[in-house]
C-alpha cells in the first residue's frame, strides 16, 4: 500500500480545525469475569495460562448457559463513574449488541446502549506545560471483552497476509469499562497533546482506585481515538475516523497528529473523509483502513433479557464516593511542593509513569531526591535496554534499600549500580547482593593505609606536593587506591588518612 499524503501539520492548523472524541477501555481486575466464574487473573497470570483455558460455558456462548452478573465489577464501574464527575443512573441496563466476530462466541456483546450505569461528567486533565483542559465525559458504561484472534502464516502477525487464524477465549469475558467523551473541540495545535494527557489521566484515575493494572502494553487500558476536521468559518463537523487500540501514550499523540496531516490532504486536495476505523502501525507511524464504522442501528441493540437491571442503592453510591482517592492533578501537585521539585524534576517523573513507585520508595525511607534520582537514571536506562517497563525490573523497597546502604557509607554509587544490577538479575535483596558479591565499600584503616602506602611508593613526589600546600595532588593517590581496591575503599577516608600523612 502507497504511503499517504500528509500536509504539514501547521497548515493542517490554519486550514482546519480538529475535532476529537475517545472511547477508552478499562479492564477490570475482578477475580472472576463479568458474567461468568471463569478466573480473571492478573496480567502475569493472564499470559502464562494456556489458551482457551481461563473460560465458562457463558464465555463461549454455549447453549443454556445463563450470565450472572459480577457485583465487584458493578463497584468499580461505580467508583470510575464517580470519579470521571458522572451522575450514577438510579436503574441501568445490559443490552446485546449484536454482531459476528470469530472471538465472541454467541454472536452478540452484553455491554450498555441507551441506559449506561454513570453519565454526564468531566475529567481534568493536565498537559505539560501545567495547562488544564476539561474533557466532557459522555457515559461509562459496562461491557465483556471478547477474545483474541493470532493470525498465523503471514510476516507481519496481522490478518493481511495470514494463512489461518487461532483463536483465545481466555480474555472473552473479561468485566470492562467504556468511557466515551462527548466531543471535544478547541484543543487546536495541541490536539495530540491533549489526546496523550487525557489517556494518562484515565490510566492514573483508574490505578489510583486500585480497580485495573491499566497497562496500555498488555491491553489493561485501549485507546480508541476518534478525529475529524472540519475547515475554517464553517460549523458543520466533519468526517470521523476512529484509530483502535492504540497501545502507548506516545503512540495514541502520534496517531492523533497522523490523522490530522492525512485527513487535511485529503481535504484539500477535493477528496472525502471515509467514515471507518483505522489501525495504528507502531513501526512505521502509519493508519491503514479497517472496516466501515458501523452506527448504532447497525448494532441491533436490545435489552439483554437474562439479565434485571441493575439499581445501585444510594447508600452503596454515597459509601464509594466517600473512599474516592485524591484527584489525580490534584495530587500531583501537592507531591511536587511535598517533595521539594521544580516542575522539570516532576516532569520526569509525571510523563515517565513513575509516580507511584517513586511514591513508594519515599515511603519505604528514600528521600524524594533520592527515589526520583533512581527511576529516572539507571533503573530506566536497565528498562530501556532491556525493553521492558521500569517497574518490572525492582520494587520500591529494594531501591530505598539500596539507597540506605548508600546513606550508610555501605555502598558508594558506582558499587549500588553494580549491587542494582544484581538485585534485578534476580540475586536477592540489595544486602543480600552485597553480602555474596563482596560489594560492601572497605573504611578498615588498616587496610586503606596499606593500599595508600603502595600508591605512595609508586608516586613517590605525590607527598611532597601535598605538605607544600598542594592539596589537590592527593587526588592521585586516592584514584590510585581506588583503582587498587577495585573501588571498594572508602574515598573520603582514604583522603583523611592521606592528609593526616602529610601533616605528620
Amino acid at each position: 500500500m502507497a504511503a499517504a499524503k500528509l500536509m504539514d501539520f501547521d497548515k493542517a492548523l490554519e486550514l482546519f480545525e480538529p475535532v476529537l472524541g475517545f472511547e477508552v477501555h478499562v479492564e477490570l481486575n475482578t477475580n472472576t469475569k463479568m458474567f461468568s466464574d471463569a478466573p480473571n487473573p492478573a496480567n502475569e497470570a493472564y499470559h502464562a495460562a494456556e489458551p482457551n483455558t481461563l473460560i465458562a460455558p457463558v464465555d463461549l456462548g454455549l447453549p443454556g448457559s445463563l450470565p450472572v452478573v459480577n457485583e465487584t465489577a458493578i463497584r468499580s464501574s461505580i467508583s470510575l463513574g464517580l470519579a470521571l464527575g458522572c451522575s450514577i443512573a438510579d436503574s441501568s441496563r445490559f443490552a446485546r449488541k449484536n454482531y459476528f466476530y470469530p472471538d465472541l462466541g454467541k454472536n452478540y456483546q452484553i455491554s450498555q446502549y441507551d441506559e449506561p450505569i454513570a453519565y454526564d461528567g468531566s475529567v481534568e486533565v493536565e498537559l505539560e506545560d501545567g495547562t488544564l483542559i476539561t474533557i466532557p465525559i459522555e457515559r461509562a458504561h459496562m461491557e465483556e471483552d471478547a477474545g483474541k484472534l493470532t493470525h498465523m502464516g503471514g510476516a507481519t502477525g496481522r490478518i493481511q497476509g495470514a494463512e489461518y487464524s487461532l483463536v483465545d477465549y481466555n480474555r472473552a469475558g473479561v468485566p470492562l469499562v467504556e468511557i466515551v467523551t462527548n466531543i471535544i473541540y478547541g484543543t487546536e495545535h495541541r490536539a495530540p497533546e491533549v489526546a496523550k494527557a487525557y489517556v494518562q489521566a484515565i490510566r492514573d484515575i483508574v490505578r489510583g482506585l486500585g480497580i485495573s493494572e491499566a497497562r496500555l502494553e498488555r491491553g489493561n487500558l485501549r485507546c480508541d481515538a476518534n478525529v475529524s476536521l472540519r475547515p475554517r468559518g464553517t460549523d458543520k463537523l466533519g468526517t470521523r475516523t476512529e484509530t483502535k487500540n492504540v497501545n502507548s501514550m506516545r503512540s495514541v499523540e502520534r496517531a492523533v497528529k497522523y490523522e490530522i496531516q492525512r485527513q487535511a490532504q485529503i481535504l484539500a486536495d477535493g477528496g472525502t473523509i471515509t467514515q471507518e476505523t483505522r489501525h495504528w502501525h507502531e513501526d512505521t507511524g502509519t493508519t491503514s483502513p479497517g472496516r466501515p464504522k458501523s452506527d448504532a442501528d447497525d448494532y441491533r441493540y436490545f435489552p439483554e433479557p437474562d439479565l434485571l437491571p441493575v439499581e445501585p442503592a444510594a447508600e452503596l453510591i454515597e459509601e464509594l464516593r466517600a473512599a474516592l482517592p485524591e484527584q489525580p492533578v490534584a495530587r500531583r501537585r501537592r507531591l511536587m511542593t511535598e517533595w521539594g521539585f521544580t516542575d522539570l524534576e516532576f516532569q520526569d517523573v509525571r510523563n515517565g509513569g513513575l509516580l507511584e513507585v517513586v511514591e513508594a520508595t519515599i515511603a519505604a525511607g528514600a528521600t524524594p531526591a533520592t527515589a526520583r534520582k533512581w527511576w529516572t537514571g539507571e533503573i530506566s536506562r536497565l528498562a530501556n535496554a532491556q525493553e521492558k517497563d521500569a517497574t518490572e525490573l525492582i520494587s520500591p523497597e529494594n531501591v530505598a534499600a539500596l539507597q540506605q546502604l548508600v546513606d550508610a557509607g555501605t555502598l558508594t554509587d558506582k558499587l549500588a549500580r553494580q549491587v542494582l544490577e544484581g538485585v534485578i538479575a534476580g540475586e536477592g535483596t540489595p544486602q543480600e547482593v552485597v553480602d555474596a558479591r563482596g560489594l560492601a565499600v572497605v573504611s578498615d584503616d588498616g587496610a586503606l593505609i596499606a593500599a595508600i602506602d603502595e600508591a605512595l611508593a609508586a608516586q613517590p613526589d605525590v607527598m611532597a606536593k601535598i605538605k607544600d600546600g598542594k592539596v589537590q595532588a592527593a587526588g592521585a593517590v586516592i584514584g590510585a587506591v581506588m583503582k587498587a581496591m577495585k573501588g571498594q575503599a572508602d574515598a573520603a577516608r582514604v583522603r583523611e588518612l592521606i592528609l593526616e600523612r602529610a601533616a605528620q
